[in-house]
């Protein structure tokens, strides 16, 4: 059954919602893919970018090229990551500076829910299974205390910053942006967007490019193969990050991108001994919103399973 301009609809708003993520330091737009059920759908459709396409635009046209890239869904989804982005970021960067407890706290509920939910799709919990899971958890939240390098600004690894950086992106519980931050070419690739220093751009994108398409195919091989497990690591990380967002932190220190102050080193707190106003009630209230929100968004999902089109 194909799909209708509802479904796209639908689609560019997971898209927007993976956006909004992406715009948060420490939260990933992979996570949002994968709780909204499209990740899979995701992979599998960067999966198609490859020589294949060629070969079936010359032999088929166009029409059956796109079909085969599943180039509809991309290109929603892509509007929504756009939109949201362009629309969003100043919002979602202003509440991140002004009400960091109240973001945090929305986020965290959100990503605890989507433990659940993924850890669902998990058909067999054996050994092997909780094990993965484990080494999963223990290495996202050894990532989340790693302490950044210096600037870097070679070219090789500019190149080797951005395939790492796109597949964090891609990784549920991983933040892109956070990877970029510890590898020490945050500072880099945003004074070369500034200054509109086109080899580093074109680097960092090529970097990019080559990871998004590398990873892409060893997560489908994954999923195809070891599905189960897969299931296991992915949740091992997106429960490893929820160190970097509890919402109650102490900075220990920061540092200065661009005028943009980025904490690089936090202690996490209880609430009861925040200095200052914990904002205890509300950030209870937006954690159990954003923990609703996920089984909202599993509902939507479960009525619109990917169909390919």
């Amino acid at each position: 059954m194909p799909r209708k301009l509802l479904d796209y609809a639908i689609i560019s708003l997971k898209g927007m919602a993976m956006g909004a993520a992406d715009v948060v330091p420490g939260v990933s737009g992979g996570t949002i893919a994968f709780i909204s059920g499209i990740y899979e759908e995701l992979i599998s459709s960067i999966n198609n970018i490859n020589l294949g396409l060629i070969k079936t635009l010359r032999k088929e046209g166009f029409k059956a090229c796109w079909k085969q890239l599943n180039g509809n869904f991309l290109v929603a989804l892509f509007i929504g990551i756009f939109i949201s982005v362009l629309s969003l970021a100043k919002f979602l960067s202003w509440l991140l500076a002004n009400e960091p407890i109240l973001l945090w706290s929305f986020f965290f509920g959100l990503v605890v829910a989507s433990i659940f939910l993924v850890g669902k799709e998990i058909k067999q919990w054996n050994a092997m299974s909780i094990i993965i899971l484990i080494v999963g958890a223990v290495g996202a939240y050894l990532i989340t205390t790693i302490p950044p390098s210096e600037n870097v600004d070679s070219i090789p690894y500019l190149f080797l910053s951005g395939a790492l950086a796109v597949c964090a992106m891609i990784l549920p519980g991983i933040s892109g942006a956070f990877i970029l931050v510890l590898l020490g070419s945050y500072k880099t690739i945003l004074d070369a967007v500034h200054q509109r220093d086109l080899l580093t751009i074109a680097t960092v994108g090529f970097g990019a490019v080559f990871g998004l398409l590398s990873f892409a195919r060893l997560l489908k091989w994954m999923f195809k193969n070891y599905k189960n497990v897969t299931l296991a690591l992915l949740t091992g990380f997106i429960l490893g990050s929820l160190n970097k967002i509890w919402p109650w932190k102490v900075v220990l220190e920061t540092k200065v991108f661009d005028d943009k102050v980025i904490p690089i080193n936090e202690q996490n707190v209880s609430p009861f001994a925040f200095e200052g106003d914990a904002q205890l009630i509300p950030a209870i209230g937006l954690a159990i919103l954003g923990f609703s929100l996920i089984f909202i968004l599993e509902r939507i999902a479960a009525k619109n399973r990917p169909i390919s089109d």
